[in-house]
């Protein structure tokens, strides 16, 4: 790993660290010629999924992409940068997990709006409400009312059933 700052070849890794629900590994690294320190993160090159639009035309996955769509949903709400990078390292982890080579735009807007929910209420009827088109408020109070009556998944997994399975 080249030096950022005086462009030596020899560095020293000091501390390493996953980041990123392990997606990642985080590494502090000493120049050995200027004695500068710097971090760089070390992430695994996969090949995402080809993303097919509704028009029929296929388009690489866009991170850049993806990362505008959620962060403009979130614009001026309190949400952990943090938490952002996690979604987003999460709805990548679905695209990989799914094992396909192509995925719908529909899904991966769906797979968005499932971590715009668990992040942000507010976030999410945004998001939904550009991505589902709404033409009126009445498509807002239908969207806020489901949001209203439906547990996230998180709520569903932390409720005890009331019978048990089989009775």
């Amino acid at each position: 790993m080249y030096c950022p700052f005086c462009g030596a070849e020899d560095t020293k890794v000091i501390d390493s660290r996953l980041t990123g629900e392990g997606a990642q590994v985080r590494r502090r690294r000493e120049c050995l010629s200027c004695g500068e320190r710097f971090t760089t993160f070390e992430v695994a090159e996969l090949v995402m999924p080809r993303i097919v639009k509704r028009d029929g035309t296929r388009d690489p996955f866009n991170e850049a992409k993806l990362r505008r769509g959620i962060v403009r949903a979130l614009e001026k709400r309190p949400v952990a940068t943090e938490r952002i990078e996690d979604a987003i390292n999460h709805i990548q982890q679905r695209m990989r997990a799914s094992g396909e080579r192509e995925i719908p735009s529909g899904q991966l807007g769906e797979w968005v709006m499932d971590e715009l929910r668990k992040l942000d209420q507010v976030a999410y009827v945004r998001f939904a409400s550009v991505y589902r088109s709404f033409q009126d408020v009445n498509a807002f109070r239908e969207e806020i009312e489901r949001l209203e009556k439906e547990p996230t998944p998180e709520e569903e997994r932390d409720q005890i059933p009331l019978l048990e399975d089989g009775k």
